[in-house]
């Protein structure tokens, strides 16, 4: 493993900023008009915000949402490091590789393709939750 720091959640940067700004949880709810619940939900990971909320926290916070998701951002090796890693691997055949790939690839468009949901849903939550 590298000497990389481990990723940090939306959540937790927004938790952090809070605490930053000296402001309660109830206090930044309450500017950003949302229940003390549900900022508890997305510091703690379990819910995402919506765009809306997203961007009411970041203004109540003096910063933009792009700056809260940008520290958030996975630290982690890209695409084009992880199919690498699988073209270098001696113990895999020609035809393991091509499979690995392929299944990276599948798995991180599912990826994708539910977080960009999630972002227009606002919620976060899978149905039947």
């Amino acid at each position: 493993m590298d000497d990389q720091q481990a990723p940090v959640s939306l959540g937790e940067i927004i938790r952090r900023q809070r605490e930053l700004a000296e402001l309660s949880m109830r206090q930044l709810a309450s500017m950003v008009g949302i229940s003390n619940p549900y900022l508890s939900q997305i510091e703690r990971g379990l819910r995402a915000p919506s765009e809306r909320v997203l961007h009411a926290i970041a203004g109540s916070l003096r910063t933009t949402a792009d700056a809260l998701t940008e520290q958030a951002a996975p630290r982690t090796p890209g695409p084009a490091a992880v199919l690498a890693a699988i073209a270098a691997d001696p113990n895999l055949t020609a035809r393991q590789r091509q499979a690995l790939g392929e299944v990276y690839a599948a798995m991180t468009a599912t990826t994708i393709a539910r977080r960009g949901r999630e972002r227009r849903t606002g919620d976060g939550e899978r149905p039947g939750a």
